[in-house]
């Protein structure tokens, strides 16, 4: 239903969305923008639409009478919000599923030989395959926002037209944290297995925890003591992949066959989550996934070798499985595609985050913390969150907190008391009113005192 993609994002009652979808949408899908700062990609009720979003863009903005209380779009902002998330436009710009990239006979070959390939080559080869990565005009590069741009002018459209001023809705994170933080550890190698214990201790001493994803097949033995250690400290475990060789979803057949052992994995390790090898995916195929949620798909992918990303940096439901985009850059694509021993980009992408009150996920190998240089890089990170957390601005929450938190606001609804608003459902204990206002041309939110839940403005 048309109302909820709005309500399902803010929490907010669905009598707020009201605005219609034409019948006559094209056939063909392409680009256009709504507004300045939100590129869309589906069908839509006028044509031409562009093949490449850096092309001249149509504004489907301008087609928008906002004089009325119901106006009319000339698309579908479920299937738009749709095809960023699940990289349904990145299927003619980059060839979107990891089979593509699979059939390649170089990267057939990269992977067969690559145990074989002295680490210093390695990392020659993949500069030259990220040669000119800075070009790319789409995603937006450092971080992308527009799944949130599109919500954002969508609610200006719903509110400019019915004439009010705010709209209540269940703020993003518990108790009004301005973000969240989530940190990840991928364990590729029995190199970086065995340093785990040294990262946790890393990470005990500026009191963030963080989930390690394990691979469970021919990298290295996976002892039960192993995994009991991670637990015992209050970590997480997550399934990485099944052997990390670059052909999970080489082919449905071999995804359909290896997924079965990743879900045998993931009840034997206890795990709610996990990410592919290399950041892989195919999000057609997650329904076998017997997982509660996935953390495989970019923010960005300009610096992966599957290239497109979701345009968000919030949660989001594939199915029934939550997604946790990763929405910074990895450690080694900072350290040794960037050759980037600083925090700056990890600092900008922060702030970026933060504007947006949305999730800052990190991906951080024990296999790449070998060295002195890059260790301190870390800590310094590290020191960074902490002192995010302490002022207050942010909730460190491992990615199983993440998920149960997004499921439980998922079902948690404003209700109506009066002139006031009550909060019901899963996550009310957790949950704190907010508004989004309009201020000039742009939408703003604010957390609602919580002894002052008061219904600002008139009711649609």
């Amino acid at each position: 239903m048309i109302q909820r993609v709005l309500s399902d994002h803010y929490r907010c009652p669905e009598s707020f969305a009201n605005f219609r979808v034409p019948e006559d949408l094209s056939g063909e899908m392409g680009y256009f923008r709504l507004g300045n700062d939100a590129i869309c990609y589906g069908q839509s009720s006028f044509r031409p639409l562009a093949s490449s979003p850096s092309e001249d863009l149509y504004d489907a903005l301008r087609d928008i009478a906002l004089d009325i209380p119901s106006p009319q779009l000339s698309f579908d902002p479920t299937q738009v919000i749709d095809n960023l998330r699940l990289e349904r436009y990145a299927t003619g710009i980059y060839g979107r599923t990891a089979g593509n990239r699979w059939r390649s006979p170089g990267r057939r070959a990269y992977y067969s030989l690559r145990e074989l390939i002295p680490a210093s080559l390695r990392t020659r080869i993949q500069r030259a395959y990220f040669r000119g990565w800075e070009k790319l005009t789409f995603p937006h590069w450092p971080v992308d926002h527009t799944v949130e741009n599109i919500l954002d002018r969508l609610l200006f459209i719903s509110l400019k037209a019915q004439g009010l001023e705010q709209l209540p809705f269940i703020w993003f994170w518990p108790h009004g944290a301005s973000m969240c933080l989530v940190m990840s550890h991928d364990v590729e190698t029995r190199v970086g297995r065995d340093h785990c214990p040294a990262i946790m201790d890393i990470n005990d001493s500026f009191g963030v925890k963080a989930a390690f994803q394990i691979v469970p097949e021919e990298r290295y033995e996976v002892s039960p003591s192993f995994l009991e250690e991670i637990r015992q400290r209050g970590f997480e475990i997550n399934v990485h992949d099944l052997n990390h060789d670059g052909r999970l979803f080489s082919s449905h057949e071999i995804f359909l066959e290896r997924v079965n052992k990743i879900n045998h994995y993931a009840r034997e390790f206890g795990s709610r989550g996990f990410r592919s090898g290399a950041l892989y995916r195919n999000v057609d195929w997650y329904e076998a996934l017997d997982v509660s949620y996935d953390m495989s798909v970019p923010n960005i992918g300009h610096l992966e070798v599957q290239r497109g990303g979701c345009c968000t940096v919030m949660p989001y439901f594939i199915g029934r499985v939550l997604e946790i985009p990763l929405t910074t850059t990895q450690d080694y694509s900072l350290f040794h595609i960037l050759g980037d021993y600083s925090t700056s980009l990890w600092t900008r992408q922060l702030e970026m985050i933060r504007d947006r009150h949305g999730l800052a996920s990190f991906i951080i190998h024990p296999d790449y913390l070998m060295q002195d240089q890059a260790k301190n890089t870390y800590r310094a990170l590290l020191e960074h969150l902490g002192q995010l957390r302490t002022d207050g601005a942010a909730w460190m929450a491992l990615p199983c907190e993440v998920d149960l938190w997004w499921r439980d606001r998922s079902q948690t609804i404003l209700l109506r008391q009066g002139n006031s608003w009550r909060i019901e459902g899963p996550a009310k204990d957790r949950a704190q009113l907010a508004y989004a206002r309009l201020e000039g041309d742009r939408v703003v939110y604010e957390l609602a005192p919580p002894a002052a839940m008061e219904c600002g403005g008139q009711a649609p």
